[in-house]
């Protein structure tokens, strides 16, 4: 098998999708990897490393044109569809719900799509997408608290306060991956935390995890409404799998938020659960909306590359190994979590919540697998 591992080209990504380790555990298999020269550049890795253990060095074309498994780290930019091809698989994160350009090349292409964020066990949890959702929450109180500065256009406000001053005021949406990590974050600032969600479990979780430091509220228009006028900085860390997440904070609750204080919505890839809310990049990540300071970022994780692709590796190798040794249609036969990232295969839908983002019809897995 052929492994191609194209070196990423949206604007301030500097991850990429395959570690030295991982190449050289394809390697010592008698797989074939190529990689974009300066690819690994940005998170820390020089071509040399690759070279070392036995992966080819590359241009773009080649990585593309001689693979059948590209790996990367974001999903293909308008200048990638070209070098899509029929029957290659590509592996990835996609965020198919709220981009049917993207949805509609793929299938143009009738490339094999399968999408990190929708790889899924039987007890629910997202393997792939778990390391980057540990990264972005730790991020998104990170870069709240930064851009709380007041030269960064925020209220002047240190989270964590000093004595005699209270801490500022963290509210977070939604109790999963995300905001579990943006809360252990927010708690070890010292802020006033509060979060929010639909399943009680998890408020009961964590308040036995954080014995009372954190106020627990179920998620509902009303409290949701009360609590963000109260925030310095509120946290979006609403998923729902391959579909896009409800919009839980309205354009009027957002205008009755104080002056100053900061959005930061991890959702925003898929769409976003802030109605205000709207893609950035790492080159200019905020903008204002009622004098609130928005922080739309889709590709926070790529903020510290070289802690993201080692975490990213660590979780997507034993995927990777399984579509080289098996062949793409093996390993998803035989992997029902990996079955469950196929999001558009030959120039059809699979994914069902792909397919109601974006106005189509899914086509069963199954149909594609005889």
């Amino acid at each position: 098998m052929i492994v191609g591992v194209p070196r990423e080209v949206k604007p301030g990504e500097q991850r990429v999708a395959l570690t030295p380790a991982g190449a050289q555990a394809l390697t010592e298999r008698g797989h074939r990897v190529l990689v974009e020269r300066a690819a690994g550049g940005g998170s820390g890795f020089q071509d040399d490393d690759y070279a070392k253990v036995g992966a080819m060095l590359v241009t773009a074309d080649d990585a593309w044109g001689e693979a059948d498994v590209v790996l990367k780290v974001k999903e293909p930019v308008s200048e990638e569809y070209g070098r899509m091809r029929a029957q290659q698989v590509l592996f990835t994160y996609l965020h198919l719900a709220p981009a049917p350009g993207l949805t509609r090349a793929l299938m143009a292409a009738r490339i094999g799509a399968v999408a990190y964020e929708t790889v899924q066990r039987s007890d629910g949890s997202l393997p792939l997408l778990t390391p980057m959702s540990e990264v972005a929450g730790r991020l998104a109180v990170q870069e709240g608290a930064f851009y709380l500065g007041r030269a960064r256009g925020g209220r002047g406000i240190l989270l964590s306060g000093v004595p005699g001053v209270p801490p500022g005021n963290v509210v977070i949406l939604g109790a999963g991956t995300v905001g579990i990590n943006a809360l252990r974050m927010a708690v070890a600032y010292g802020a006033d935390v509060s979060i929010l969600d639909v399943n009680l479990d998890r408020l009961r979780h964590i308040d036995d995890l954080f014995r009372g430091r954190v106020v627990t509220l179920y998620s509902n228009s009303y409290n949701i409404a009360q609590v963000v006028q109260r925030a310095d900085l509120l946290v979006g860390a609403v998923l729902i799998t391959g579909a896009r997440p409800p919009v839980l904070v309205t354009e009027a609750m957002v205008a009755q938020m104080k002056e100053g204080s900061v959005i930061v919505d991890v959702a925003v890839d898929q769409g976003g659960c802030i109605a205000t809310i709207r893609p950035t990049t790492l080159l200019a990540p905020t903008y204002l909306v009622s004098g609130v300071v928005h922080y739309g970022v889709a590709n926070m994780p790529a903020l510290v590359p070289r802690t993201s692709t080692f975490a990213l590796t660590n979780a997507t190798l034993p995927y990777v190994l399984a579509l080289a040794d098996r062949g793409a249609l093996g390993a998803i036969a035989a992997d029902p979590a990996l079955a469950l990232g196929v999001n558009v295969w030959g120039g059809a839908i699979v994914h069902p919540a792909v397919a109601q983002a974006v106005g189509e019809t899914a086509t069963p897995l199954g149909e594609i697998l005889r």
